[in-house]
C-alpha cells in the first residue's frame, strides 16, 4: 500500500465514524439544533434559541452539508436546510449581524445553492452579502468588524467572510461585491500581516480619514502577538482569494504566514499553542486553530506543483494527524469530535474546549485530503 492510499485509508476511517457520530447527534438532538460547543459530550445549547445571531450558527449546515456530499443521507440534508431555515430569524434581529454573515451564510445557504441552485437559498446568500458590503468604509478600504463604537476596527478573521462577496459577484456578474472583497483583502494584507508571516488579531483605522491608529490585544496574547487561530484565518483566507481571483499577492501571503505557522508548529508536535509569542509556560493549545490552518495549507497545496506543494500537504496532515491522535473523540454516544480548542487566550473558561468551528474545519479538511470536500468558501 502507498502512503497516500494509507493516508487515505485513514481519513475515510475517521470520516465514517464522524458520520455516524453526527447520525446520532441528530437523533439525540433534532434536525433544528444549531450546537455551538460540547460540553463533557454533550451539545447542552442549542443556538437557534439562545442566540440566533451569533457568529458560529452556520458552522454545523457546512458540516452535514459537507458530510451529505461525501456519503448523502436523507437525514442529514434535511437538517442542513432546517439549519437554513432557523437563521432567517437572524435577518429580523438585524442588530445582531455584523462581519461574520459569511461565516453564517457561506455553509448554509450559498452551500445549499451551489447544490442544487435553490432560488429560496440563493436570495438568502444575495441577502447576506447585501449586509456585508454595506460595511464598506470608502476612506479606508476595508469593511468594519463588530458594532457598537467600533466602526475603524478590522479583525483578522474578515478574510473568510469575503468570500461570500466572490461568490455574490459570481452569481450577479456584478463586480462590485469582488471589487469590495479585493479592496478589503489588500488592506488587511498591508496592515495586519507582518513581514515575518506573522498576524495582528485586530488593526483600528479613523473610519472617517482611513488613516491607521493602532494595533488591539484582540483573542491573543497581546496586542503584538501571534495568535494561532487568526494565522489560520489568514492563511485560509489569502488562500480562498487567490483561488477566486488568481492574484499572485494573495497567495504569496499565504504562503508567508503558512511558512511561519509551520515554523512553530514544528516545535510543538505539530499542535499550535493558542498564541505563538504567548510565554511557553502558558501556551496551552488550540486544535481550531490547527483545522482551520490544515485547510489553508491544503488550499495552498493545489496551487503549488511537486515539492512545494507536498510541504504544504504534509504539514497539514502531520496536524490533524496529531489532532486525531490526542485530542479527537469519535464515540457516536458523545458529542463534539475535537477538545483542546481554545475561544481566547485571556478567556480562562475557554480553555480545552470544544467549539464547532474546530469541528467543522476538521471534517472539511478531511475530506479534502480525500478530495471529496464541497466548496463552501
Amino acid at each position: 500500500m502507498t502512503n497516500t492510499e494509507q493516508l487515505n485509508e485513514w481519513a475515510t476511517d475517521k470520516l465514517d465514524k464522524i458520520q455516524t457520530k453526527t447520525l446520532q447527534s441528530l437523533k439525540r438532538h433534532g434536525k433544528k439544533m444549531i450546537p455551538y460547543q460540547a460540553m463533557n459530550g454533550v451539545y447542552t445549547k442549542d443556538m437557534a434559541k439562545e442566540d440566533i445571531t451569533w457568529w458560529t450558527n452556520g458552522f454545523w449546515g457546512g458540516w452535514l452539508w459537507q458530510l451529505n456530499h461525501y456519503q448523502p443521507n436523507a437525514d442529514l440534508e434535511a437538517a442542513a436546510i432546517a439549519n437554513e431555515d432557523e437563521l432567517d430569524a437572524a435577518f429580523l434581529k438585524y442588530q445582531g449581524l455584523h462581519h461574520d454573515v459569511g461565516f453564517m451564510w457561506l455553509p448554509t445557504a450559498v452551500t445549499h445553492y451551489r447544490q442544487d441552485q435553490n432560488e429560496r437559498a440563493y436570495w438568502r446568500g444575495r441577502h447576506a452579502a447585501d449586509l456585508l458590503a454595506g460595511r464598506y468604509n470608502p476612506a479606508g478600504h476595508y469593511l468594519r468588524s463588530w458594532n457598537r463604537d467600533r466602526a475603524g476596527w478590522v479583525i483578522i478573521d474578515s478574510m473568510i467572510n469575503i468570500q461570500l462577496l466572490y461568490w455574490a459577484s459570481e452569481v450577479t456578474k456584478d463586480p462590485r461585491f469582488a471589487m469590495i472583497a479585493d479592496e478589503h483583502a489588500h488592506t488587511v494584507m498591508q496592515n495586519h500581516v507582518r513581514p515575518d508571516g506573522s498576524v495582528s488579531h485586530i488593526v483600528v483605522f479613523d473610519p472617517t480619514t482611513g488613516e491607521r491608529l493602532r494595533t488591539e490585544t484582540g483573542q491573543g496574547y497581546d496586542e503584538n502577538s501571534s495568535w494561532s487561530r487568526g494565522q489560520g484565518w489568514a492563511i485560509y483566507g489569502f488562500a480562498l482569494a487567490y483561488r477566486h481571483t488568481g492574484k499572485p499577492e494573495y497567495l504569496a501571503t499565504a504562503k508567508r504566514v503558512a511558512n511561519y505557522f509551520l515554523a512553530n508548529t514544528a516545535q510543538t508536535n505539530h499542535i499550535p499553542a493558542i498564541d505563538f509569542r504567548a510565554p511557553s509556560k502558558d501556551a496551552g493549545t488550540d486544535t481550531s486553530a490547527a483545522a482551520v490552518a490544515a485547510c489553508g495549507m491544503l488550499e495552498i497545496a493545489n496551487h503549488c506543483k511537486d515539492t512545494e506543494a507536498m510541504l504544504y500537504t504534509t504539514g497539514a496532515v502531520d496536524m490533524l494527524q496529531a489532532v486525531s491522535e490526542r485530542f479527537a473523540n469519535y464515540d457516536a454516544n458523545v458529542d463534539g469530535i475535537l477538545s483542546g480548542a481554545t475561544t481566547a487566550y485571556h478567556e480562562a473558561t475557554g480553555h480545552n474546549v470544544n467549539l464547532n468551528y474546530g469541528d467543522y474545519y476538521f471534517v472539511e479538511a478531511l475530506l479534502r485530503v480525500i478530495n471529496k470536500d464541497i466548496l463552501v468558501w
